[in-house]
């Protein structure tokens, strides 16, 4: 359906923008009459995420510590029965965050258009992800919007925390890679060529390993334009791939298979399903919906789809356990305690062991990390020294060889 770009007026006669899908734009105009916002100008866009959008390439979505924040806010709010609207206004005007107190301001405008509070927060997503719209959509419907605010509080704590090892991890990897990235650049721009010119002056024979050095060298100090230019246009190229359907589910798979850390990714990425999973079961969302949306909410399209397969599964009449273990993600443990959990009913709480499970792999591989990418990083240092020894250090003999007159 085509997707149009409006620009109207509210019913306090306030700005507004977005965007609405409906089949003409007279149907747009129509739609828009009924939400209570008069059309100032419609014309047919592009719907989000379409074709390359380099501006929202460069776009970030709120920080995780800011929606914790927002959640327990807001729960604190609704649970000592500040009406809906005037909770949301309070915590737009005291948002430290430029984006969440632009986006709470129109939030607010849409809840005193009559909007459900699910509603007005699907239209900004990026903020609001599909599974902080669905968990506020079942606590609208049951009653219950305070303790989905605080389920979801601690979903996005224990998120935030998964995330805070995994760089506290590699924080010394990267350290030491940028060291050698470094110590190349000023080798290449500043040692290596005074070497060649020392070099040339004698004009003796030189063995392999200098060329080479030297000649990396004369790219570095004579080419460097190209390569900045060559490494910001392949980085915005990859960008682009990346946001194209094949494009995003290859990188997830590599993602996953990478020598050392794809494991941990892998772990990591199935106990936030698993906790989602949960989530969404002990908030009442039926079983197909649940794993549709807690997939969707791994950010990996690659197990996205394996997960999308198992749904299909289900909805065929197969078991949770069967069509788990067809999915091949899952590790005999973990297709064991599903299968548990199904025959007894406790599906949520066995999930809960599962991400608990997943937590605690992850948890001892990011403390071991560091040992076993250590010789990776000897490696290549030795390698690097190698290198420069015998590129220096063999002309120098031969300079010798020279002077005494052999």
């Amino acid at each position: 359906m085509p997707v149009f770009n409006y620009r109207g007026r509210g019913n306090q006669g306030e700005l507004q923008r977005g965007q609405i899908e409906a089949a003409t734009q007279d149907a747009a105009a129509d739609l828009l009459i009924r939400q209570g916002i008069i059309p100032l100008e419609i014309r047919q866009g592009k719907a989000q995420g379409a074709g390359l959008d380099l501006q929202s390439m460069f776009q970030s979505n709120v920080p995780l510590d800011v929606l914790v924040i927002f959640c327990r806010q807001l729960y604190s709010l609704t649970k000592a029965g500040v009406p809906l609207l005037r909770a949301i206004k309070g915590l737009s005007q005291s948002s430290a965050h430029p984006l969440m107190q632009e986006t709470l301001e129109a939030v607010s405008v849409e809840l005193t258009n009559g909007r459900a509070l699910s509603t007005a927060m699907k239209q900004h997503p990026r903020v609001f992800d599909e599974l902080f719209v669905s968990m506020i959509h079942v606590g609208e419907n049951t009653g219950r919007l305070d303790e989905s605010l605080l389920q979801l509080a601690n979903y996005y704590e224990q998120e935030m925390e998964t995330r805070r090892r995994i760089k506290s991890a590699m924080r010394y990897p990267i350290f030491v890679l940028s060291a050698i990235f470094l110590a190349m650049a000023v080798l290449n721009i500043k040692v290596i060529p005074q070497f060649a010119s020392m070099f040339s002056r004698f004009g003796v024979d030189l063995p392999l390993p200098t060329r080479i050095l030297i000649a990396t060298s004369n790219f570095f100090v004579h080419y460097w334009p190209l390569m900045l230019g060559t490494l910001v246009v392949s980085w915005v190229m990859l960008r682009a791939w990346r946001r194209t359907p094949g494009g995003h589910e290859t990188w997830d798979r590599w993602r996953l298979r990478m020598p050392i850390v794809g494991g941990i990714i892998n772990r990591a990425q199935l106990s936030r399903f698993s906790r989602t999973f949960s989530l969404m079961l002990r908030a009442g969302v039926p079983l197909n919906q649940a794993i549709q949306m807690s997939a969707e909410a791994l950010g990996n399209r690659f197990l996205e789809n394996r997960l999308i397969e198992m749904k299909n599964g289900i909805e065929g009449g197969n078991s949770i356990a069967s069509t788990a273990s067809q999915s091949g993600v899952f590790t005999p443990l973990v297709l064991q305690m599903i299968a548990v959990g199904e025959e007894t009913g406790q599906v949520d709480n066995l999930l809960l062991e599962v991400s608990d499970f997943y937590d605690r792999e992850v948890d001892y591989d990011l403390k071991t990390l560091t040992a076993r990418i250590e010789p990776i990083l000897l490696l290549i240092v030795a390698g690097m020294v190698l290198i420069l020894a015998l590129g220096i250090f063999l002309p120098m003999w031969s300079l010798l060889d020279v002077a005494r007159g052999v």
